[in-house]
């Protein structure tokens, strides 16, 4: 099963927060579909999941400064 959750309306560090509480409520072998903006919550996001232990699939651009970050719980 895929979640998905849109951060881009939110500001470090409230981006890694929605996204670990998010990943919290998963069970383990889910992957959860992020939207991001680039900059700050780019570098950030997927370096701190890795940091938590789940593994970052893909992050891909969307274009308009929007990128899709993909992570497996």
């Amino acid at each position: 099963m895929i979640h998905f959750l849109d951060i881009t309306r939110e500001t470090c560090p409230m981006t890694f927060v929605k996204v670990k509480l998010q990943l919290a409520r998963m069970d383990a072998g889910q992957e959860l579909e992020i939207i991001l903006n680039e900059g700050e919550p780019l570098e950030n996001v997927p370096h701190s999941c890795e940091e938590q232990g789940y593994q970052v699939v893909s992050v891909d651009d969307c274009g308009d400064g929007k990128h899709r970050v993909l992570v497996k719980k």
